[in-house]
């Protein structure tokens, strides 16, 4: 079956789709949701008769929010000021102006992220690079649009769409590629090839507009010849294409996609322009989508300075004398550990090697040491600094996830640690200078997250692509676990399933669970049958300007005080993807009653 169809009109169709003299100079066209046109030429943009503002303005975009709402955007030119108004009940309702500095713009896109509840605009720049700005958080509308996100497009990148119910974000690569990319500002930075220029794809000349049919099908338009091209969307290949010529003697620059299958075709100097038949096909039928719940981060600590991925998991030192002394400690996978003060500061840097996973009690912490695949103790002063003690050999092949316990009626303190190989080794540490191992357990595949309940003496230990298991923590302990937790059976679990963390809260146990899949986080009942309780994402705070966390490692919960915004404890997580600005990966804090409620 051939992917590639073309579709001629002649010269005399042409020229009776031409639109009427009133239209001679139009150079985008959007209908609004009482039927009213709003229309951009080279003098400005007007709504009916009524012109709004004047300027040079391009790319006008408008989204539906509803019945009797939507969003416009629109660029003037020569100031490269962005204008944003809402339409309400009737009323064009001025929202933003203001210049835009980061760079030259070359098309407008608005992504309306239905689980995370957040409207944002894309603005695509011609020389490489783009940002994301949020306008609207829940029902918030920000007083001034705020950037979550710098993505890095081709360098003659020329007009761009968005997919709302795939979250997927179309550029186009001037006369070469069309790539999708997430829309999600928290998502994993891939794209994919939609359509390439020939011989190995249909893309001849430059693109210079796309736009979304009702079917999900991409409209590009191609600039000279002037051609549409429809392109299919619904897998990560390179789309089946269907090819309609336009005209070949003029240029043409944008579309507008209008009601009954028609879609106007425009020229910059507004000459010229064409109603084009278009067959958009059925509608797609979605079914809603449900928001996630969201907490927001109100504390980051220092981005790592090595971009990459860096930083992995997180574990909290409490003060014994104030809460606001309190440490974070984060392991950074190319150097040691990092401590961190409750203002998020770089207290001190221990240089021991590759750190993966570490684990606080009391005055003791202890990491996996990938170098050497050892125990790697830390002793903590009652002050709070951290100096590097003894090294314990494992005989793991490739050591991962490690956490720690207590057991009361010995007063003795373990070391869980495991190998990527689903072995894990249970050390009894006896004294500072006796460390014994004791028992060996596994799981069927790799592991890494574990914790442990003091209390009760049960440990906890995430297989990574399948669930989580229990173990008895007790040194004496089975060596056999339950699967208690299994992934395909808990649709909020994507794996990897990474970081696990307990939390004694109102006389209940809850266990919170990284899945980094999902960019979220799921809490648990500690207790049979394991019920789900809440499923959340991090997201913006966009009063303190700090990002959502994604591609979360490692958590840790407590719910002791760590002093002023923290007094009913916190969840720290790792963040793959630090943005606000673009940095190396570092530690979210949430403050935990926010969590709870």
């Amino acid at each position: 079956m051939s992917l590639f169809k073309v579709t001629v009109l002649s010269a005399s169709l042409l020229m009776a789709l031409h639109t009427d003299n009133s239209h001679a100079n139009e150079r985008h066209r959007e209908v609004l949701p009482d039927a009213s046109v709003i229309s951009v030429s080279s003098e400005g943009i007007t709504r009916g008769e009524q012109q709004l503002v004047a300027g040079d303005f391009y790319h006008l975009k408008q989204y539906a929010l509803g019945e009797r709402e939507s969003i416009l955007a629109a660029m003037e030119g020569d100031t490269q000021e962005l204008f944003v108004w809402r339409y309400h009940q009737g009323r064009l309702l001025p929202l933003y102006k203001g210049e835009i500095e980061t760079r030259v713009v070359e098309d407008l896109c608005f992504y309306d992220s239905a689980e995370n509840s957040q409207l944002s605009l894309f603005l695509i720049g011609g020389r490489g690079g783009a940002e994301q700005r949020l306008l609207r958080q829940d029902e918030t509308w920000l007083q001034e649009p705020i950037t979550i996100r710098d993505l890095n497009v081709p360098y003659d990148a020329t007009a761009c769409a968005v997919d709302q119910h795939q979250g997927a974000l179309y550029v186009a690569e001037s006369d070469q590629a069309i790539w999708a990319y997430n829309a999600e500002p928290e998502a994993e930075e891939k794209r994919f090839l939609k359509s390439v220029r020939a011989p190995f794809g249909h893309i001849k000349g430059e693109i210079k507009a796309l736009s979304l049919l009702n079917d999900g099908r991409l409209l590009a338009l191609e600039e000279m010849p002037a051609r549409l091209l429809k392109i299919s969307t619904h897998d990560d290949t390179v789309g089946e294409t269907e090819a309609q010529l336009v005209s070949t003697t003029h240029e043409y620059h944008d579309i507008s996609v209008l009601s009954d299958d028609r879609v106007l075709v425009t020229r910059e100097s507004g000459s010229n322009a064409i109603e084009v038949e278009v067959t958009q096909g059925e509608a797609e039928r979605h079914a809603p989508v449900k928001p996630i719940a969201q907490v927001a981060a109100t504390l980051e600590t220092d981005p790592s300075p090595r971009r990459g991925d860096a930083i992995d998991d997180p574990a909290i030192w409490v003060s014994p004398t104030a809460p606001e002394d309190s440490l974070i400690l984060g392991t950074d996978k190319r150097t040691g550990l990092y401590v961190y003060s409750m203002n998020g500061d770089i207290q001190q840097h221990l240089n021991v090697g590759r750190l993966n996973n570490v684990d606080v009690r009391d005055n003791l912490a202890v990491a996996s040491l990938r170098d050497n695949n050892s125990l790697q103790f830390f002793d903590i002063r009652q002050s709070g600094e951290l100096s590097i003690a003894q090294q314990v050999s494992t005989d793991l092949d490739e050591i991962y996830g490690l956490c720690m316990g207590y057991e009361a009626n010995s007063d003795r303190l373990s070391v869980y640690v495991n190998g990527k190989s689903g072995r894990i080794l249970h050390f009894w540490v006896k004294s500072a200078e006796d460390v014994e191992l004791v028992r060996e357990m596994s799981v069927p595949s790799q592991p890494e997250g574990c914790v442990v309940d003091d209390k009760t003496q049960r440990l906890f230990v995430g297989e990574e692509d399948a669930g989580i298991w229990l173990f008895d923590a007790a040194v004496n302990g089975s060596e056999q676990g339950e699967q208690i937790i299994t992934a395909d059976d808990v649709a909020e679990i994507v794996p990897d399933i990474e970081g696990l963390a307990l939390a004694q809260y109102d006389n209940e146990t809850l266990l919170f669970v990284s899945s980094q899949g999902s960019d979220s986080y799921v809490v648990f009942d500690a207790a049979a049958p394991y019920a789900l309780r809440k499923h959340f994402r991090i997201r913006t705070n966009i009063d303190k300007g700090i990002d959502g966390a994604s591609e979360t490692d490692g958590i840790e919960v407590t719910t002791r005080s760590l002093g002023e915004g923290f007094k009913q404890g916190a969840l720290v997580v790792q963040d793959g993807r630090n943005r606000m600005p673009e940095a190396g990966q570092n530690l979210k804090l949430v403050p935990l009653q926010t969590i709870i409620d």
